[in-house]
């Protein structure tokens, strides 16, 4: 049963205290994986009665995961050897594939069979929906008595003082006001005490932002890369649906210019349906750079326009994804807590593929956490156990295989392409042995060297932000406490504006950042577009705008 809050003292508020021995923050294929072999690691060792807890922000499971997926099968098949027979979800094993370089003029070079490249190829692979794997993973977990609190949004994490060890979380007030006031319907966070704490809430976490500034566990490594990916759910005419159904295409070129690093995809997910998306690094140095507008000239482009001809869209997401590869890792473990999935950097850059390894993490973690239990020992020391396995699996081998391919593309479309040619023969070296990194950031050149132009909307096939936020279809109440929290906004104008021209109205793919028209030097101030201007909006996420 989920507990019960205790009364609210109007001078002091009380928390209910939830002892558990795991607290898994983040119910995704990482999180859920993790749940589910530790569970039954427990009991196989005759260690059942140890509660294992699962928190997630949505207010169902799978609500913040948008379907179309192209999944690598190596990762659930360690977890559930019959995951055919069981009923795992899959919408359609791959049939063909292929990449095209995308010509501005309208045309486009197919890459098919041996021309296709290596990491593009998908022979084996499955489409799947990561809503209803999530579900379906969550279901499992249930069966094997894992406890699973949808709805509960992790404030902070809880800290020993004096050793910085990991305590626990603290789940997030309700029913608090856009002021900070409490709400007749406000209810306390509870504090979850664990013996470990997993963190598994994707890309650039609040949580795991705080340990990162907080702990050494970035010491050594590069700095992470990342990646915005638009994605759209698209319904579509029934020949084109026969065309593509159970097809992989994925593009490069156009619109991208050869200073940054992106490509596209086309899933035919159903007879019915295709996921389409774009990702561009974060690293592009072009201060307007616009990951949606680049999605809607995508978008417009004769080979995809004619795909969505006759259709309609259906679903909107955007998400970050880690990019930086092995050398961006952080170490995975620490004093009552690791890390697993998108927040350890369980992404494969090179074939944007990701639910396998973080399924394996999650497997990994669960293995090292079983042990931390048994000895007593839930440690950094006693945690390593997971750190040590992960550096001998799979998992690490696949991504030391690609480890300098995404920093080989800083110089540049045609530096990276050379290198990575060079990396396929040397297994992964390259033409460096080990690449150093960058904060995306530390690229951004001033707005008067951006040659980017806005791109043109239409109702039909390339709908603005706001009409693709709608398509979200997440709703948030408009009385609310705002989810994002400027450092120092003097910077905005002082700074940003003059050097960068507000790069921030421009990258973000749910516009919430906007500068009013009409006001004077003087007057201008960065306006966080409220959720009465965005009915529906994106699963709330705390950002901190620093410096460019």
């Amino acid at each position: 049963m989920k507990p019960r809050f205790t009364s609210l003292n109007v001078s002091e508020v009380e928390r209910e205290e939830l002892p558990v021995d795991v607290c898994i923050v983040g119910a995704g294929p990482a999180g859920l994986a993790c749940a589910i072999h530790l569970s039954r690691l427990l009991k196989e060792a005759g260690d059942e009665d140890r509660t294992v807890l699962v928190l997630d922000k949505a207010e169902e499971i799978g609500h913040h995961s948008l379907s179309g997926a192209v999944m690598d099968p190596k990762g659930i098949a360690e977890l559930f050897p019959d995951w055919k027979e069981r009923g795992f979800p899959v919408l359609s094993e791959v049939k063909d594939d292929w990449a095209e370089m995308l010509r501005p003029g309208g045309g486009s070079l197919k890459l098919k069979g041996l021309l296709c490249p290596p990491q593009l190829r998908n022979h084996g692979n499955y489409m799947v929906s990561l809503n209803e794997v999530t579900k379906w993973m969550a279901s499992e977990a249930e069966e094997m008595g894992v406890e699973i609190y949808a709805g509960f949004p992790v404030a902070e994490t809880r800290f020993d003082g004096e050793s910085d060890r990991v305590l626990g979380v603290q789940t997030r007030d309700s029913g608090v006001a856009k002021d900070g006031s409490q709400k007749g319907t406000f209810e306390p966070g509870m504090d979850v005490s664990a013996e470990v704490t997993v963190f598994a809430e994707g890309v650039r976490g609040n949580l795991a932002k705080d340990l990162f500034r907080r702990l050494d566990v970035m010491d050594g490594r590069n700095p992470q890369t990342y990646g915005t990916g638009i994605k759209e759910i698209w319904q579509v005419s029934p020949e084109i649906g026969k065309e593509m159904h159970g097809k992989v295409m994925h593009t490069g070129g156009f619109p991208l210019d050869t200073k940054g690093y992106g490509g596209s995809w086309v899933y035919g997910i159903a007879e019915d349906k295709i996921s389409i998306g774009f990702v561009v690094g974060l690293d592009h140095p072009d201060a307007r750079l616009d990951p949606h507008g680049l999605f809607v000239k995508w978008k417009q482009h004769p080979k995809i326009k004619r795909l969505l001809e006759g259709g309609k869209p259906i679903n909107y997401g955007a998400k970050c994804v880690p990019e930086g590869g092995y050398f961006s890792q952080p170490r995975l473990h620490g004093d009552g807590f690791v890390f697993v999935g998108d927040t350890g950097g369980f992404l494969n850059a090179a074939t944007l593929k990701g639910i396998h390894l973080a399924i394996k993490s999650g497997m990994l973690a669960a293995e090292g956490i079983a042990k931390g239990l048994a000895s007593g020992d839930t440690s950094r020391e006693g945690l390593k156990s997971y750190q040590d396995a992960y550096e001998s699996s799979w998992a690490r081998a696949e991504l030391h295989r690609y480890r300098n391919y995404r920093q080989a593309f800083s110089g540049g479309l045609f530096a990276g392409m050379l290198d990575f040619a060079v990396q396929m023969i040397t297994k992964g070296r390259g033409l460096v042995a080990r690449r150093p990194g960058h904060n995306d950031h530390e690229t951004m050149e001033p707005d008067a060297r951006s040659t980017t132009e806005a791109p043109k909307y239409n109702d039909s096939d390339s709908m603005d932000k706001l009409s693709d936020v709608y398509l979200s279809g997440t709703i948030h109440e408009e009385d609310q406490p705002a989810h994002l929290l400027v450092n120092d906004p003097s910077i905005c104008v002082d700074r940003c504006t003059e050097e960068y021209g507000n790069p921030c109205k421009h990258f973000c793919p749910a516009a919430v950042y906007e500068w009013p028209k009409g006001r004077g030097r003087g007057d201008q101030r960065l306006q966080l577009c409220s959720l009465q201007d965005v009915r529906h909006h994106g699963p709330i996420r705390e950002h901190r705008v620093g410096r460019p």
